[in-house]
């Protein structure tokens, strides 16, 4: 027999299915929006201590270090998400042992694929960076942040992983406290090996990952100790791949992971003819794009949450649901969105100025306030719509997203103003962030169009077996 979800499940499922929806999806979402928002506190320390501290070569590095550590955990955010999304879908239909079942499939799936791209990337990196350009002044510097990266990429696979696992239960406060602590790590490591020790990138590396390897451990230690809750007991042979499970992994997860390499490949292509304009240009870039992160943040918490109880609310059979947690997620959104956006308008100077006080980088940096209007409107109208396409487990809508987002609209842009238009490094700035929108308009005709109530789970008549052995 099907063992049945504690009590703590059931009040999972009630509220998330039946409660308020802007009061649900805020505290689901907040503690989400907490840890992302520390992340990318800690990630700005990084580029403010090391900006004042070595100067636009160091703020080159991180940024061009940090797209490439972008690239290599995009299979980890993909199938994350995907085992997140079904974890929820599986609360919601009380099929217990395919929790189980998921677990174990993600931690051999997942921990695999690190040791994998560790090893590639360990002979790969330097081709990597002859690829992006990287400009010549900051290549040792860069070199050193990618190779610390690197070494910790386990760890970084493996928050991800558990943190999935977590708040596919419902639990998203956990997690929120192990990046704050990794959180505290780097900051105080930055201070320490950065500003004190003039350790450079390198420093500002090595301290997040170590501040990621302390999450990684805490967060196994608490899974190990909640086993029962999970139906997962931690033994070597429940670390497989469940073929119950592997198919709808597969089958929500690649299209997940092929959307995140397009728009990370598509990206770091843009940014390739970026780094040809020096120095100064790779610092700005790489400051806008951790101004950004703020809302990238809060979007992404959104849509993480939103799709959970999309998925809970399609598995439970609550279809009238759905249409309020779209709704609801665009307008959280739109408060701090705007409240960003005034910043950059009335204050651009003091928010740049946080990372350097180069003249140089501070006068190009004025001329993307437009750009970063735009890449605030994007990050404000995607979380609703990748949270109903993710949520209702659309893999070909998925796919065609990615697609879209990533290769078409953000290359094809890219390359007509920065390059046939000849608006130079500004046409690759506007180019990346006009194609953030298209995930909009493909996600309101889905919307609209109420494809995705065919997703919606029927009763069962019968209970499913217990979990493979």
């Amino acid at each position: 027999m099907e063992a049945k979800p504690k009590s703590g499940q059931q009040k999972l499922i009630r509220d998330l299915t039946v409660g308020s929806v802007p009061k649900t999806l805020l505290d689901f979402a907040t503690p989400l929006f907490l840890s992302g928002m520390l992340q990318t506190l800690y990630n700005m320390v990084d580029m403010v201590v090391v900006g004042r501290v070595v100067g636009p070569t160091g703020l080159a590095a991180v940024a061009v270090g940090g797209d490439i550590l972008m690239l290599l955990t995009f299979i980890a955010m993909g199938f994350s998400n995907a085992g997140q999304i079904l974890i929820s879908r599986f609360v919601g239909e009380q099929r217990r042992d395919k929790v189980g079942a998921m677990v174990g499939t993600l931690f051999t799936l997942l921990m695999s694929a690190a040791v994998i791209m560790m090893i590639v990337m360990f002979f790969a990196h330097n081709a990597v960076l002859d690829l992006l350009n990287c400009p010549a002044d900051s290549r040792a510097m860069t070199n050193s942040y990618v190779v610390t990266c690197i070494s910790g990429l386990a760890f970084i696979y493996g928050y991800n992983l558990v943190s999935a696992i977590l708040r596919g239960m419902g639990d998203s406060r956990h997690p929120f406290l192990f990046i704050a602590i990794a959180s505290l790590i780097n900051v105080v490591l930055d201070l320490v090996l950065v500003a004190g020790l003039k350790l450079g990138p390198f420093g500002a590396a090595l301290g997040t990952v170590i501040g990621q390897g302390v999450s990684f451990i805490l967060a196994i230690r608490l899974l190990y100790r909640n086993r029962e809750q999970f139906a997962f007991d931690f033994r070597p042979r429940s670390f497989r791949i469940y073929p119950s499970v592997i198919g709808r992994l597969l089958a929500l997860g690649i299209p997940m992971v092929i959307q995140s390499a397009a728009i990370t490949g598509s990206m770091l292509f843009v940014n390739s003819f970026v780094n040809t304009y020096g120095v100064t240009a790779v610092a700005v870039t790489g400051i806008a794009r951790k101004l950004e992160s703020v809302i990238g943040i809060v979007s992404q918490a959104i849509s993480s949450a939103g799709g959970a109880m999309i998925s809970q609310a399609l598995g439970a059979g609550k279809i009238e649901r759905v249409p309020k947690v779209v709704f609801s997620a665009f307008f959280i959104v739109l408060v701090p969105s705007t409240v960003m956006a005034l910043i950059t308008i009335f204050r651009p100077e003091w928010l740049f100025g946080l990372f350097s006080e180069d003249q140089a980088v501070l006068a190009l940096a004025m001329t993307y306030i437009p750009v970063a209007l735009l890449q605030y409107l994007g990050a404000t109208l995607r979380p609703a719509n990748f949270a109903l396409i993710n949520g209702s487990g659309n893999s070909r809508l998925n796919l065609a997203v990615a697609l879209l987002d990533g290769i078409v609209c953000r290359i094809g842009l890219a390359l007509l103003l920065g390059v046939w238009l000849g608006f130079g490094i500004k046409g690759f700035w506007y180019g990346n962030a006009i194609s953030g929108t298209v995930p909009f308009y493909i996600g309101s005709v889905y919307l609209i169009s109420g494809a995705w109530k065919k997703r919606a789970s029927q009763p069962r008549v019968e209970p499913e077996a217990a979990a493979e052995g």
